[in-house]
């Protein structure tokens, strides 16, 4: 029997989530109930699922996604998550399948990109996806950071305050702080209601363990909140009754420089912690620039993280800034893809056009290279030395590095 994927229907959901927590080789086993409360949030016309003699052997789902790019545009996206195929199915295009139903679904939605996690690097490329963010974790030891450990948090002159606060506090302002750093930082994607539902213990699945954070909010000397931290503590003391806690961050946004030294000083300066864990964080933060002695804090993870796949590259790049003017002519190699063709993109200052054009090409890419680039972290003249980009006019790689760079690199906090 040919193994077909399709949409799954509610009575199969309970199998498919069964699958796809097979997939990762996560335990299995949800109840009826718990299966009802999952599904209630889950649009199933984008849920797709294979099935062989009546079981479920491969998922796939993605769902509305909102994207900032450079210059503050949140761009209509779709997200892939829950990607897995049983081990008894490997090796039969079922992922092919399912990711071009998908992939051209979402272009007929008017979908620009799409977006995912990679659990593992090498798979995606293929289907035309780039990593396009990145993320690095460091971890602080507090007695080497030559801060402080007597002084006021926030510093003297500040004007501002750090307060603990409960989960429904965080769920009333952090939303509107989301959205202002949104705005502003691009890589960042929407958090929907459930994001701050689930987070702050108001929807928690039955066989999940919840155990409440704490939560610290930075107030601006007008009032305004525009920080929030949350973190748990690891309780550790060694011999001699010598403390030796660790803070872990899951998350920490900042609207403002002060907002985001203020919050990172206070968890440097919690009593028994001597070490902080960041969470992952964008690879330009300033956390171990923050400290006398940056030193005191050291890489523990450092990888790539969000990956894009253009669907329709003129509404793509016409709707991020560059840094300077450019008119270059792209070829973009995306054989049976949606973003297959020779386009010329021209950007100003008041306007940015990309249309088909015959010219003959300046570069020529594919379309995992364009999605590398498009956020603005990878550098063009890079990937040309590495032989995954052909300059075919001298000089046409320095001049789109110089157009699409941006001067902070795109950070995704979050995971889906």
């Amino acid at each position: 029997m040919s193994l077909v994927p399709r949409t799954v229907t509610p009575p199969e959901f309970r199998d498919w989530f069964r699958a796809k927590r097979v997939g990762f080789a996560h335990p299995t086993g949800e109840s009826e109930e718990e299966s009802a409360v999952r599904l209630a949030h889950v649009d199933l016309s984008r849920v797709q699922g294979v099935f062989d003699e009546g079981r479920c052997v491969a998922t796939f789902r993605s769902f509305a996604q909102e994207l900032t790019v450079p210059g503050g545009a949140r761009l209509p996206v779709s997200a892939i998550t829950a990607v897995t195929v049983s081990p008894s199915h490997r090796r039969r295009g079922l992922l092919g399948r399912m990711m071009a139903e998908d992939l051209a679904a979402a272009k007929e939605r008017g979908e620009v990109l799409a977006t995912l996690i990679a659990a593992e690097y090498p798979i995606y490329g293929r289907f035309g996806f780039g990593p396009a963010t990145s993320v690095v974790e460091w971890e602080a030891d507090v007695l080497r950071t030559g801060l402080d450990p007597h002084a006021r948090v926030p510093a003297e002159g500040d004007g501002g305050r750090v307060d603990l606060v409960d989960g429904e506090e965080v769920r009333e302002a952090g939303p509107g702080l989301h959205d202002r750093i949104a705005a502003s930082r691009h890589g960042v994607i929407d958090r929907p209601e459930r994001w701050w539902e689930l987070r702050t213990g108001i929807s928690v699945p039955a066989h999940e363990e919840w155990t409440q954070p704490f939560h610290a909010q930075y107030r601006s000397a007008s009032g305004e909140i525009e920080g929030l931290a949350t973190y748990r503590v690891e309780d550790r003391w060694g011999d001699g009754k010598q403390p030796m806690c660790t803070v872990v961050v899951r998350d920490l946004l900042a609207a403002t420089p002060a907002a985001e030294r203020a919050l990172w000083h206070f968890l440097c300066s919690i009593d028994w912690v001597t070490r902080v864990r960041t969470g992952f964080r964008a690879p330009d933060d300033l956390f171990p620039l923050l400290f006398p002695d940056p030193r005191a804090a050291r890489v523990v993870t450092a990888a790539d993280w969000l990956w894009l796949r253009v669907l329709d590259i003129p509404a793509a790049l016409e709707a991020r800034t560059y840094v300077c003017p450019v008119t270059l002519v792209l070829q973009v190699d995306d054989p049976d893809g949606p973003a297959d063709g020779r386009f010329l993109l021209a950007a100003g200052p008041d306007a940015v056009t990309c249309t088909p054009t015959v010219r003959d090409p300046d570069l020529t890419l594919g379309a995992a290279e364009l999605a590398r680039l498009y956020l603005g972290d990878e550098s063009v003249e890079r990937l040309v030395a590495l032989g995954t980009v052909q300059e075919h006019r001298p000089g046409a790689a320095a001049e789109a590095d110089a157009a699409f760079r941006t001067g902070r690199r795109p950070w995704c906090p979050d995971v889906f």
